[in-house]
C-alpha cells in the first residue's frame, strides 16, 4: 500500500478551481476526502492522474470537461411550468431538485431561471463544460473494508463511519 492503485481507499486533501482561478470547492479546513480508487467515486480525469501517488505526494491536475462533469448537453436544458414543482418549494436559480427519469430513476436538475409561471431546469451538472483545476495532496492510503468493497465507496476516513 505504498501508492494509489485500484481497490485501495485513498485519502486526499484537494482544492478545485475554475479557469478564472476561483475556488469552487476545497477540503482545506475540514476532513480530507476518502474515495475508493477505481470505483468512479471521483471524476475520471482526476482518478487517472492520481494512480501511483504515495502518501505526502502533491500534484496539480487539469481535467478537461470530457473527463470531468461532461460537456454541456443543450437537450438537458428545458423550460417547465412552475406548477411542476410543489407549491411550498423554494424555486430559484441554483436550487437543486430530483426529477424522475423514464425508468423511474432520480435525475438531479438545477434551476437556472424562474418566473411566476415557468422554470428553466438544467440536467447538466453545474460544472459541465468547465475545465477543472485540482490541487491534490495525498494524506493516506488504506485497504477497504469488505462492506466498503461491496458498496463501492468508503465509509469515512477509517472505514467505520456510517452512511450520511
Amino acid at each position: 500500500m505504498d501508492a494509489i492503485v485500484d481497490g485501495l481507499v485513498a485519502i486526499i486533501h484537494y482544492t478545485l478551481k475554475n479557469d478564472a482561478g476561483e475556488v469552487l470547492d476545497s477540503s482545506k479546513g475540514g476532513d480530507a476526502l476518502p474515495y475508493l480508487h477505481g470505483a468512479s467515486n471521483i471524476v475520471p480525469g482526476l482518478e487517472r492522474e492520481l494512480v501511483g501517488l504515495a502518501i505526502g505526494d502533491a500534484k496539480e491536475v487539469l481535467v478537461q470537461p470530457e473527463d470531468g462533469y461532461g460537456v454541456v448537453n443543450p437537450d438537458m436544458i428545458q423550460e417547465v411550468p412552475r406548477s411542476a414543482f410543489p407549491e411550498d418549494a423554494e424555486v430559484e436559480p441554483g436550487s437543486q431538485f430530483m426529477m424522475e427519469g423514464e425508468g423511474g430513476q432520480g435525475i438531479p436538475v438545477w434551476v437556472t431561471q424562474a418566473t411566476e409561471s415557468t422554470v428553466t431546469i438544467d440536467g447538466n451538472h453545474p460544472l459541465a463544460g468547465e475545465k477543472l483545476h485540482f490541487s491534490i495532496k495525498v494524506e493516506g492510503l488504506r485497504a477497504p473494508t469488505d462492506e466498503e468493497k461491496a458498496h463501492g465507496h468508503p465509509h469515512g476516513l477509517t472505514g467505520t463511519e456510517s452512511h450520511h
